[in-house]
């Protein structure tokens, strides 16, 4: 298997995973917390979205995020801050997140896997090397897609275990 297709495969099994543990929920599921410190399975899903749009976006490709392009942020009621992706809230600020609508988060998660398959089809194997600037410090290609890999599957992780929390398991 060539690692495009490789990458695009594990981006589509985290997909799945995320639409099974969102299959079926409700407003108020969604934004239902745990406890006082625990994000909500909205927030969850918003801040995984962003991350992606983020690194795929505006860090691999230097172009302006889906966000900012396709207005996801008048969609969403929200900030046009383009670095504002819920990273470092506060429990204050997780409490009185405002979540959009699930069908406005799938929409706008649709429109960002959509440019990130179309990114991951244009790598050659030798561009996973190439060195890119990041806040956060300077990473290879290859590395920021490990990295996002990791953050998704992680906050599908949390996603559904909230959602087991709240309801039981989606069977």
């Amino acid at each position: 298997m060539e690692l495009n297709a490789f990458a695009q495969s594990v981006f589509d099994r985290v997909q799945q995973s995320v639409d099974r543990a969102l299959d079926g929920l409700t407003a108020e599921e969604l934004n239902w917390q745990p406890g006082p410190e625990a994000n909500p399975i909205g927030f969850t899903l918003w801040h995984q979205i962003r991350a992606e749009d983020g690194i795929i976006n505006g860090m691999l490709q230097q172009k302006p995020q889906v966000w900012i392009t396709e207005k996801w942020y008048e969609k969403c009621n929200m900030s046009d801050d383009p670095m504002d992706s819920g990273g470092g809230y506060t429990a204050e600020q997780v409490a009185s997140f405002n979540c959009p609508k699930l069908d406005v988060l799938l929409g706008y998660g649709k429109a960002v896997r959509s440019q990130t398959m179309n990114y991951l089809s244009s790598l050659t194997p030798e561009k996973y090397d190439d060195v890119v600037k990041a806040p956060f410090g300077e990473f290879s290609v290859g590395q920021l897609i490990g990295l996002l890999i990791c953050e998704l599957a992680q906050h599908t992780g949390h996603i559904g275990y909230v959602r087991g929390l709240k309801r039981g398991i989606n069977k």
